[in-house]
C-alpha cells in the first residue's frame, strides 16, 4: 500500500508539472496530447522513435486494441509502423507526454542486431518520473541547441532501467523516413516531383522505383507528412481548423477535411471537439 501511494504521489507531482508548462509560450522538445472525451484515430503516423508517457486515462494501440498503457506507464514505439489509437479518459481526462527522437540519439547503444523491435512498454517508476518532470521543467527555460543531450540522457535512464529494447527501437530510417523529414522542414511547401528528386538527387524513375519497393509513393509520402503534422497541431493548438489547412499545404479547407478523415477516421473539427475544456476557451 506505501508503494502504491508513493507512485501516486510522484505521478501526480509529475502530472502537475506537465500541465504548468501548458503556460509557455514558446516551442518545447515534447507535446502534450489531452481529452475529455474518447479519441480513435487510424494510422497515426509514427514519423520518428515515439516515447508516450501516459499521466492520467488509458492509451490502447493497435487495430485490436493489443497494446494497452494505464496511467503511470510508458509505450515507446519504432519509427516504423502507422498505429491506430484510443484515447481514453478515467475520471476526468486523458493526459499523455509525447517525445519524438532522432534515430542518431540511438547512436550511443550498440546494436547486437539489424532487427528492430516494432514496440516496448514499461513503468513510471519513480527514477523515470523524475527525469522526466526535470526534462519538462528544464526545457521551459534552456536554449533549443541543448535538448538533444537532455533526449540522449533520457534514452540512457530507460536503459538503466533494464529496459534493453530502448538499444534497438529505432529502425534505421528508410527512404521514406528521410522525405517526410525533408517535406518537414518546409511543410507547407510546393513539394513538386521535381523539386522531391532535385533534393535526394535522384532520377523520378529511380525514386519511384525505390519507394514502391517500401511500398509507397511520392504523393502518398507528401500527403502523409501534411496530415501528420495537422493532426499534431489539432492535438496541441486551438488554431483554426483553416489556418491548420493552410499552415500544412492546403488551400482548400474542405479538400484538407476530407484528406484528413479518409487517413484518421475523424475530422479535425470531430477531434477539436474532444480536447479539454481549458483548451476551448
Amino acid at each position: 500500500m506505501a508503494a502504491d501511494q508513493r507512485m501516486h504521489d510522484y505521478l501526480q507531482e509529475l502530472t502537475e508539472s506537465a500541465k504548468k508548462t501548458r503556460q509557455v509560450d514558446k516551442p518545447l522538445p515534447f507535446s502534450l496530447y489531452s481529452s475529455i472525451t474518447e479519441q480513435h484515430i487510424l494510422n497515426a503516423p509514427i514519423m520518428k522513435p515515439l516515447l508516450i508517457c501516459v499521466l492520467a486515462g488509458v492509451k490502447q494501440l493497435g487495430k485490436d486494441s493489443e497494446i494497452v498503457c494505464p496511467a503511470g506507464g510508458f509505450v515507446f514505439l519504432s519509427n516504423s509502423p502507422t498505429i491506430d489509437m484510443r484515447n481514453i479518459p478515467v475520471n476526468e481526462e486523458y493526459l499523455a507526454v509525447l517525445i519524438d527522437f532522432e534515430y542518431s540519439d540511438f547512436n550511443q547503444f550498440k546494436r547486437t542486431t539489424n532487427q528492430s523491435k516494432k514496440y516496448f512498454q514499461g513503468n513510471l517508476d519513480y527514477m523515470l518520473a523524475k527525469t522526466l518532470q526535470q526534462y519538462m521543467e528544464w526545457s521551459t527555460y534552456s536554449h533549443p541547441a541543448a535538448w538533444h543531450f537532455r533526449k540522449k540522457e533520457l534514452l540512457q535512464i530507460i536503459y538503466q532501467c533494464g529496459y534493453d529494447d530502448v538499444g534497438v527501437i529505432a529502425e534505421h530510417p528508410s527512404l521514406s523516413h528521410q522525405l517526410q523529414d525533408l517535406i518537414s522542414e518546409d511543410i507547407s511547401g510546393d513539394w513538386s516531383v521535381d523539386r522531391v528528386t532535385a533534393k535526394v538527387a535522384l532520377s523520378e524513375s529511380t525514386l519511384r522505383r525505390k519507394l514502391k519497393a517500401e511500398g509507397t509513393d511520392i504523393h502518398a509520402i507528401i500527403n502523409r507528412t501534411r496530415l501528420g503534422h495537422a493532426l499534431h497541431l489539432v492535438q496541441t493548438t486551438m488554431d483554426p481548423i483553416g489556418r491548420i489547412a493552410e499552415r500544412c499545404g492546403y488551400s482548400s479547407q474542405s479538400r484538407f477535411t476530407d484528406k484528413f478523415k479518409q487517413l484518421f477516421g475523424i475530422t479535425p473539427s470531430e477531434l477539436r471537439k474532444t480536447r479539454t475544456n481549458r483548451d476551448e476557451t
